[in-house]
């Protein structure tokens, strides 16, 4: 028979080192983390403050930001007291939670960004219907409905991963507790949570890529039939370059993070590819809408008392 024990804790080891290049490790992530928290509060603040930027657009870009600052949350803190800290352990409530919140935020965005793509949609193919379409109602409900069914997949995730039972080692080979990692150390049949991370998880990612994609498909589409103008194209696009090159990077990780890893070296891999999708991304969000945005760009400097910032024309 299997050795099954109740587990209280687990030990998080994805990202030991050499001990005296941990303080090293800690400042670069902090510095990261404070970047995300001032660059995506702003964000939040402009967006809240400014009556310019009361629209559909700023309001899902609100609603990014603000879960942008929560999602780095999930996981740096933890991590960063790991890094200065010989105990590396996290308790089983706490792993669950932190599992939790990880799926939760991040399929949040993925909704999200799906959601922004067809903002962009009717803003452009539709300009004269776009307030009707997208009203404040209308974005409120998309709103809820994003956050409300990502609560509720992330609670299919942590209730049948806080099922299994596990087997002698506490040791996770990862930087946070993730569904993957753990069902490495459970014991019995994992087929079915297997399945709700490959089939679910990934259909999940795939289907929001996909209609997002869509979205920019429509747009050129649209634009070529209606103007045949390569310049008017440019100009339209260029109103959604910020959401795009956020999407790629998201997805980009995304994937890679839920491919099945085949050797050491992709797991190493997938554990790089782990930090930059929980650390870097965030903190690019709020830089690539601040510097593709003009409006953002132009809020800013009126909050933060920035009266020489030049004022453009329409």
């Amino acid at each position: 028979m299997e050795n099954i024990t109740a587990v209280n804790e687990f030990l998080l080891l994805g990202l030991i080192c050499v001990q005296q290049l941990q303080p090293v490790i800690f400042t670069i992530f902090l510095f990261l983390y404070l970047i995300n928290l001032f660059g995506n509060g702003a964000i939040l603040m402009i967006v809240i403050s400014e009556p310019r930027l009361h629209s559909p657009m700023y309001f899902f870009l609100g609603n990014l930001s603000c879960l942008d600052i929560c999602y780095s949350s999930v996981t740096l803190p933890k991590l960063m007291s790991n890094l200065l800290s010989t105990r590396k352990a996290i308790s089983f409530l706490g792993c669950i939670t932190q599992l939790h919140f990880f799926h939760f935020l991040g399929c949040t965005e993925a909704i999200l960004l799906a959601i922004m793509g067809f903002d962009r949609f009717v803003a452009i193919c539709y300009p004269l219907r776009y307030s009707i379409i997208m009203n404040p109602q209308v974005c409120a409900l998309l709103a809820a409905v994003a956050w409300l069914t990502s609560f509720l997949y992330a609670l299919m995730h942590s209730v049948m991963t806080a099922r299994l039972n596990f087997c002698g080692s506490r040791k996770l080979k990862y930087f946070f507790c993730d569904v993957k990692p753990l069902l490495e150390l459970a014991c019995g049949d994992i087929r079915l949570n297997q399945w709700l991370v490959f089939t679910v998880t990934c259909s999940l990612a795939m289907v929001t890529c996909l209609l997002t994609l869509l979205s920019y498909v429509y747009i050129i589409g649209f634009l070529l039939l209606k103007s045949r103008s390569c310049s008017v194209l440019h100009k339209a696009l260029s109103t959604c370059a910020a959401h795009f090159v956020v999407v790629c990077l998201f997805y980009g990780t995304v994937g890679l993070t839920y491919i099945p890893p085949t050797s050491a070296t992709s797991v190493i891999q997938e554990r790089f590819v782990a930090i930059i999708h929980t650390t870097v991304t965030p903190v690019l969000n709020p830089l690539v809408y601040t510097l593709r945005n003009k409006e953002v760009t132009l809020a800013l400097g009126k909050v933060f008392g920035r009266s020489s910032v030049p004022k453009h024309g329409d």
